[in-house]
């Protein structure tokens, strides 16, 4: 087969092709990076007996794909070998690599995709996230995803299920509870309000959805020293809500643990999350955190 012909021919594909390492990397410079490797695979075999090119292509980039996320996974499980203490410290290693490209492309390519996705496809396994992409956002056949994994179309099957599941948050409470379902509806739309009260910076708003008495307690990661750690009461809480309206802009609701709460998410690395309490139809209280332990143990969905 003719190499300039062959180059052509997975030029033809980049655009889809990084469009799938995206989302299941999270990152434009991994992305290119898997794109690059895969390039140097399919230039280095035999294509003469392929007969279907392009899927050929996009079972070398998911295999780069999901060998990268096993590398990051076990690199994440690692000893840290120092403490991490602050919120930005959390997310070094993820922002020293973003910065090398191009924020205004990295930003297209997060809105086309949706940083809350994002957030909650990092929180898959690396073959569960790896299935659910090619299957439910880009239509690649079980059988396909299989081979890609080294799973049975069955068990391929069950990955994208089960990613399905966690990334809608159906196993944070019992199926068909419909009375559970009706208050997520309800505390979502208080999260909801809170959000926007915040990014508007209306104190009004934020009391109307505050308990009289809520407590917001912050964990070490999360305040510099000096700071207070704790706020009592509508009025304290909301008046710190309103002044971290910069921050609210880049944040969303989603389940934090089977709860509506807020996650705070600058280009799609996680931060800060709030947690929340509730009492009927008000947040009674708040968790503020930034620690990064805590913060990778916790369960990331969307809200239905």
């Amino acid at each position: 087969m003719d190499d300039e012909w062959l180059a052509g021919r997975f030029e033809g594909n980049r655009a889809r092709l990084r469009a799938m390492a995206y989302r299941m990397l999270g990152s434009a410079n991994d992305a290119e990076d898997a794109i690059q490797e895969a390039w140097i695979h399919v230039a280095g075999a035999d294509a003469d007996d392929v007969a279907n090119l392009d899927g050929w292509f996009t079972t070398i980039v998911a295999r780069v794909c999901l060998d990268m996320l096993r590398s990051r996974k076990s690199r994440r499980e690692e000893p840290a070998g120092e403490d991490v203490s602050s919120a930005a410290g959390a997310s070094a290693a993820t922002a020293s690599t973003a910065a090398t490209a191009d924020p205004a492309a990295e930003a297209v390519l997060a809105d086309s995709v949706g940083i809350a996705l994002l957030v909650v496809l990092d929180r898959l396994a690396p073959a569960e996230r790896v299935a659910f992409v090619l299957h439910d956002m880009f239509g690649v056949p079980f059988g396909e995803i299989a081979g890609i994994t080294g799973r049975s179309a069955d068990a391929a099957r069950q990955l994208a299920s089960r990613a399905r599941r966690r990334v809608r948050g159906e196993e944070s409470g019992p199926a068909g509870d419909l009375g559970a379902a009706e208050r997520l509806s309800r505390q979502r739309t208080v999260a909801e309000a809170f959000l926007s009260a915040s990014r508007s910076g209306d104190l009004a708003a934020l009391l109307a959805v505050l308990d009289p008495d809520v407590v917001l307690v912050a964990d070490e990661a999360a305040v510099r020293p000096g700071f207070t750690r704790e706020l009592r009461g509508a009025d304290a809480v909301g008046r710190g809500a309103r002044s971290a309206a910069a921050l609210s802009r880049q944040s969303f609701v989603a389940l934090v643990d089977g709860v509506p709460g807020i996650v705070y998410a600058p280009r799609g690395t996680v931060t800060t999350v709030l947690a929340f309490t509730y009492a009927g139809d008000k947040i009674s209280g708040i968790d503020v955190i930034a620690d990064r332990a805590h913060l990778l143990a916790m369960e990331l969905a969307l809200p239905a």
